[in-house]
């Protein structure tokens, strides 16, 4: 069964940088889909980018582009827990939210998941403030 732990997040002034990590376990697939996704209360869930975990292929939203980095830190290792960083730099007030890693115990690649229903394994949360 593949569980996802999630850390980083909290609250930064609006320019400076946060890290969230994605830790993937149980999953049988070495090669699979890892995205972040955020949402505020109130509003739909959006994603924020995503990665083929073996592969090469990232996206990124529009608010994400530029300012946002995928990346999965031990692509080196094969076997085992595959772990996921979104760097997030000059933050601002609107990317505020509760963001969710997730990723489909299908073990599909990215391209095939194209809504947040195509996830069902998804992290705790955590939570990202920025304000002045």
């Amino acid at each position: 069964r593949v569980q996802l732990v999630e850390s980083g997040g909290g609250s930064v002034q609006p320019g400076e940088s946060l890290r969230l990590s994605c830790v993937a376990s149980g999953s049988p697939y070495n090669r699979f889909c890892m995205a972040w996704f955020r949402q505020v209360a109130g509003k739909e869930r959006e994603v924020v980018a995503n990665i083929n975990i073996g592969g090469s292929n990232i996206y990124y939203s529009d608010a994400a582009k530029g300012r946002f980095t995928i990346a999965q830190l031990n692509a080196w290792k094969a076997d085992g827990p595959k772990m996921v960083e979104l760097r997030m730099n000059d933050l601002k007030p609107e990317d505020s939210a509760n963001y969710y890693c997730a990723a489909p115990s299908s073990g599909d690649w990215c391209f095939r998941l194209a809504r947040d229903t195509d996830f069902d394994v998804w992290g705790q949360g955590t939570q990202v403030t920025v304000s002045a």
